[in-house]
C-alpha cells in the first residue's frame, strides 16, 4: 500500500541532515588539526599533500564525508524514483531507515571505532538495502 509521499521521504531527508552533521564534525576535527601541524591554507589544496601529517580520526571524518557523496546518490535516486512513481509502500521506507541508520553507523565505525571488519560489514548491509530497494522497484516496474 502506498504511502504519503512525505513519510516516505523523510529518510532522504535525514540523510541529508546527516552529511550536515559530518561535514561540521570534520571541520571542528580538521581545523585544529591543521592548526597543531603548521599546514597553511593554501597547502591544503590537493589532500595528498597534507594528510599524512593529520591524525587517522581527522582523515577518516574527511574520507566518510566524502562517502557521503558517493552511494547514497544511488540511494536519492531510488527513492525519488518510487516516490515519484508510486512505489513509496511502508516496507520499502522500513529499509530506506535501515539504510539511514546503516550510513550513520558507518560514520561513527569509521571516524571513532576505525575497524575495517566492521565498517565493511555495516557498509555491506547498508549495501544489502540498496539492492533490495532497485530490485523491489524493478519487479514493481518492469514485471
Amino acid at each position: 500500500m502506498a504511502i504519503p509521499e512525505i513519510e516516505f521521504l523523510k529518510p532522504v531527508l535525514a540523510l541529508v541532515i546527516w552529511t550536515c552533521v559530518l561535514w561540521i564534525w570534520m571541520y571542528a576535527l580538521r581545523l585544529p588539526a591543521f592548526g597543531k601541524a603548521g599546514i597553511k591554507p593554501d597547502e591544503a589544496r590537493h589532500p595528498g599533500t597534507y594528510s599524512d601529517k593529520l591524525p587517522p580520526h581527522v582523515r577518516s571524518a574527511a574520507d566518510n564525508y566524502n562517502h557521503l557523496h558517493e552511494q547514497p546518490t544511488i540511494f536519492y535516486a531510488l527513492m525519488f524514483f518510487a516516490a515519484l512513481t508510486g512505489g513509496g509502500d511502508n516496507l520499502s521506507t522500513l529499509v530506506a531507515w535501515a539504510y539511514v541508520a546503516l550510513r550513520v553507523m558507518h560514520s561513527f565505525v569509521q571516524i571513532v571505532i576505525g575497524s575495517v571488519p566492521l565498517r565493511f560489514l555495516v557498509f555491506s548491509l547498508g549495501t544489502f538495502c540498496l539492492f533490495f530497494l532497485a530490485g523491489k522497484e524493478a519487479l514493481r516496474i518492469f514485471a
